[in-house]
């Protein structure tokens, strides 16, 4: 076992893995932004919002790219302890002025509160200092990055260009905020927040997904949740959409759910199979308001994935893992089924 990576020895990562180093995670880096700016160009945006946005998300893709690399954070938190947590939110929020005064959108309201958005959980892993993980400020700020996630005024607080990618800074600020918090600050054990793969993960995460749905399609198809109803003339953005959706849906839900909230469940109960359940459960009903509320159909379905997700993450020690099922399971039902609405 990769005690460097995991922290201390758990059921989590008992596989060993091959993380990538900090040039490979730049290398990825510097494809995506390539790609980015080519697709953005393409669409028909230039000038100095463009490029002021591009500068943005290409510092938060970057900060949430590094991190995941071997010994990045454990380097950066060697080094400057908790004040790198510290500067690493000043950044965050150094790079959104960028993105507010370059698009023309600045407003005071707008600076504030994502000043607040940034600094209130970085203030409550301050306070909590050097308590054990699974303290009331770890919850408190997993619970405020997941409420700024899911009912912040995104739209407003990045209006441009036209909210189009609000969605988008609203998680990479989070993801970023969160590795502020935990990794730098806290320095939390355990979380996975890696990019690697060890050799009986295929396993694993493969698995977990066949289970999941040999349960959950006949689950969700007695339930009049989803029907059958496959788009093949979208398979042109199959690929395109499905890591969209690891990115943006998968890998922040992955790292919040099972890295922080079932991780830190597991240890202040000092039972593995405690927080699985709970985080499970939780997460199952953080979708209580998808698709109107309360949509008790959802609850169910997300519960049942919740657990195969804990248990992908339980066994590899990664929420890269984990998040690969996520992603699986979200693409193969944007794809193949259609949500029935109530």
């Amino acid at each position: 076992m990769c005690k460097d990576c995991y922290g201390e020895n758990t059921d989590r990562g008992k596989v060993e893995m091959k993380q990538i180093g900090a040039w490979s995670a730049l290398g990825i880096w510097a494809v995506l932004c390539f790609v980015g700016v080519i697709y953005g160009s393409w669409q028909g945006y230039g000038g100095r919002a463009f490029a002021a946005t591009v500068t943005t998300m290409a510092f938060l893709l970057l900060v949430t790219l590094l991190f995941a690399a071997r010994g990045v954070a454990d380097q950066l938190a060697a080094r400057f302890g908790p004040a790198s947590g510290v500067m690493l939110g000043a950044l965050i929020f150094l790079f959104d002025m960028v993105y507010l005064v370059g698009t023309g959108t600045f407003d005071f309201r707008r600076a504030a509160a994502i000043l607040a958005l940034i600094f209130v959980p970085i203030g409550l892993a301050v306070t909590a200092g050097k308590a054990a993980a699974g303290s009331w400020q770890d919850f408190l700020t997993i619970i405020g990055i997941w409420v700024f996630v899911k009912f912040s005024p995104s739209h407003w607080i990045w209006p441009y260009p036209g909210g189009r990618l609000a969605y988008a800074m609203t998680v990479f600020v989070a993801v970023n905020v969160a590795l502020a918090s935990f990794l730098l600050i806290r320095r939390a054990k355990g979380i996975g927040y890696v990019l690697g793969w060890g050799k009986e993960w295929t396993f694993y995460t493969l698995g977990n997904f066949l289970i999941f749905a040999c349960i959950a399609i006949p689950l969700g198809i007695s339930m009049h949740f989803i029907q059958f109803a496959p788009q093949w003339q979208k398979w042109s953005s199959y690929l395109g959409l499905s890591v969209a959706i690891l990115v943006f849906t998968a890998w922040p839900e992955e790292l919040l759910f099972r890295g922080l909230f079932q991780n830190f469940l597991s240890r202040a109960s000092n039972s593995e199979l405690a927080g699985w359940w709970t985080a499970s459960v939780v997460f199952g009903f953080s979708h209580i308001t998808n698709m109107g509320f309360p949509n008790w159909r959802y609850v169910i379905l997300a519960t049942i994935a919740g657990i195969f997700y804990g248990l992908t993450w339980r066994r590899t020690g990664s929420i890269f893992a984990s998040a690969l099922v996520h992603a699986a399971v979200d693409a193969t039902w944007h794809f193949f089924f259609r949500t029935v609405q109530c």
